[in-house]
């Protein structure tokens, strides 16, 4: 059992490498890249990161990226790869300030600052598991079923035993979501101040 975790955990790390890799060369690419180009892309280098390329290498390299970053969540994973099929359309601001909020008072106290230990909560707590799958709910009702759909695929993999881990916060969160969540609600409010800033030196009398 516990191999098969693991090899669940090498080919999640490298197909998650070569959907970052595909994402950044996008970004540099001045034209989108058509699909068979990225499908093809996709299953070399994550095989290139899946199997050991010798040298002074004993373990793939996928298994020395998840050694420096360990599992990713699904939350993370999903929004990763999805990226991939679709990179026009973005995740809600709302989604994205959420987590920043969710970090921000979780990773202090995780990790020893004050009474209170919320990691413990997903053990097996009924209110937090709750509490997540009325953020799923909320996610419906703002017609975001992406997010739905998310939450749902990690409340059933926590459930599942995907991971080593078994608390469902592994399944939700892990640093480089905080990360991004914050970097991008950093950046949209940026943007929101240049474009209020042009709006206004458009529109300033004379």
């Amino acid at each position: 059992m516990n191999n098969y975790i693991q090899m669940i955990a090498l080919i999640e790390a490298s197909l998650s490498c070569a959907v970052l890799i595909i994402l950044l060369l996008q970004k540099l690419s001045p034209k989108p890249w058509p699909w068979i180009a990225k499908s093809i892309l996709l299953i070399v280098l994550s095989n290139l990161f899946f199997w050991p390329l010798g040298f002074s290498l004993e373990l793939p390299l996928a298994a020395y990226v998840r050694g420096i970053t360990g599992d990713l969540s699904i939350v993370t994973m999903i929004l990763l790869w999805s990226a991939l099929i679709n990179s026009n359309k973005s995740t809600p601001t709302g989604f994205k300030l959420a987590i920043v909020i969710i970090a921000l008072v979780f990773y202090p106290f995780a990790l020893g600052i004050g009474m209170t230990d919320p990691y413990a909560w997903g053990y097996s707590s009924i209110t937090f598991l709750l509490a997540v799958i009325a953020m799923a709910v909320i996610c419906g009702l703002i017609n975001w079923s992406k997010g739905v759909w998310i939450i749902a695929l990690a409340i059933i993999a926590w459930s599942a035993h995907w991971h080593e881990s078994a608390n469902l916060w592994d399944y939700l969160l892990d640093p480089f979501l905080a990360i991004w969540a914050l970097g991008a609600c950093v950046s949209a409010l940026y943007r929101r101040r240049q474009d209020k800033a042009r709006s206004g030196y458009l529109f300033r009398p004379g």
